[in-house]
């Protein structure tokens, strides 16, 4: 069976694609966003994170860390036993279904064309969030639903921002509206870095398979995280709700 790393399971989300979801983050991405709210899915590989308010000083360090205060993340698993996992949840998938994240979930193609192609067999509801920054047509064939980010319009604040230009990005875009699979689109917003959230809600207007627009306001949830990783994120402005009610008409439901 094919092999993938997975940083975590989440089970009942609402926030991940319709419905009552189990979310499998995948561990790995291209992309190095500033703001990211997942750091601990950056590297493709296991990783020790630490939280020292969390320690008690037992001295116990190489047997395992039983206070929860240094834990490693990421889990190797085969096809099959990720299967296992998501089947305890079948009883919630008649009105929601399993979202393949991260990360980004493209950079361990073989595993989730696996994981999609064994969901389906079991009538099990699908879907992909993504960057696209990583296209495969088979994978995105065998998704019942595409949950995909366009973070910033100009290419230069994009590769500033994130560590790559978005042309690839735009152009994937085109590329699923081509094969028709259904897209909600996602656009982060951070007041510090120009979006151009206007040209973003324009294009993607001209897709139509882009069911929606949807504008998520920033939060530094992943800052906690970087620390324990011993890294540090720079730490931005969550935007107030005057400013996301000012940006609500660039959003849209078809």
């Amino acid at each position: 069976m094919v092999k993938g790393l997975i940083a975590d399971v989440q089970r009942a989300s609402t926030h991940d694609g319709p419905g009552i979801r189990t979310v499998i983050f995948f561990k790995g991405c291209p992309l190095s966003c500033v703001w990211c709210h997942n750091p601990e899915c950056i590297e493709p590989c296991q990783e020790w994170m630490y939280y020292p308010e969390k320690c008690i000083y037992c001295g116990k360090c190489q047997y395992g860390c039983f206070a929860g205060a240094k834990v490693i993340c990421g889990s190797v698993m085969t096809t099959g036993e990720l299967m296992e996992e998501l089947l305890l949840d079948k009883a919630y998938y008649r009105r929601g279904g399993v979202t393949f994240s991260g990360g980004e979930p493209l950079l361990q193609g073989d595993f989730l064309e696996e994981m999609l192609k064994n969901c389906r067999e079991v009538g099990i509801h699908t879907a992909i969030e993504t960057s696209l920054c990583i296209f495969r047509e088979s994978i995105f064939a065998k998704a019942d639903f595409v949950m995909a980010d366009l973070k910033v319009w100009d290419s230069k604040i994009h590769k500033e921002c994130t560590g790559i230009e978005n042309e690839g990005i735009l152009e994937n875009f085109r590329k699923l509206n081509r094969m028709g699979v259904k897209v909600a689109a996602r656009t982060p917003v951070i007041p510090e870095i120009n979006q151009n959230i206007p040209e973003i809600s324009g294009f993607l207007k001209t897709l139509e398979n882009v069911i929606s627009y949807e504008l998520l306001p920033y939060h530094s949830m992943g800052i906690t995280k970087a620390a324990a990783l011993g890294r540090n994120m720079k730490v931005f402005t969550t935007p107030s709700p005057e400013k996301m009610e000012e940006l609500k008409k660039y959003a849209y439901i078809r």
